[in-house]
């Protein structure tokens, strides 16, 4: 059985590349997905990708990963959900996989209600304020922690 992670993006982030590229950079979410897919591959690795503008699209998704038992862990930019779903956190802390919560900005860095994450307690990491290449980061990081 091929081992996976899957990059689990959430609402708005399939219109990188156009929306406010002076904070998100011009990358679109393509670009984001082949650097995951290329930094799964040097680990031996697949990726799924899912993007959903809904919340109960991304309850779902961890849901099905923990169903299926071949996902090692989650790339999670749950980008708005992260400030304000419960739902969310439960869904996380009851498939009980590996989940390295990340964000294209530093939410510190921005408006006080983006402060608040309902993501990081149950993460195993946080990759903040580092662009696209917080996602390769956060692959890595999840592929290094299955091979241990």
């Amino acid at each position: 059985m091929t081992r996976r992670i899957l990059v689990l993006n959430g609402p708005n982030l399939n219109l990188l590349g156009t929306r406010e590229p002076e904070l998100y950079g011009t990358a679109t979410l393509a670009d984001v997905e082949e650097v995951c897919a290329a930094e799964a591959r040097r680990h031996g690795l697949e990726v799924t990708c899912v993007q959903t503008n809904h919340e109960g699209g991304l309850v779902d998704a961890l849901h099905e990963a923990a169903a299926a038992g071949d996902v090692v862990g989650v790339v999670l930019n749950a980008a708005a959900y992260t400030h304000t779903s419960v739902a969310l956190l439960d869904a996380v802390r009851a498939t009980r996989l590996p989940v390295v919560e990340v964000h294209l900005t530093n939410p510190h860095a921005r408006e006080p209600f983006r402060h608040v994450s309902y993501v990081s307690p149950v993460a195993v990491a946080v990759v903040a304020g580092a662009g696209v290449a917080g996602y390769r980061y956060a692959v890595d990081l999840l592929a290094e922690r299955s091979s241990a």
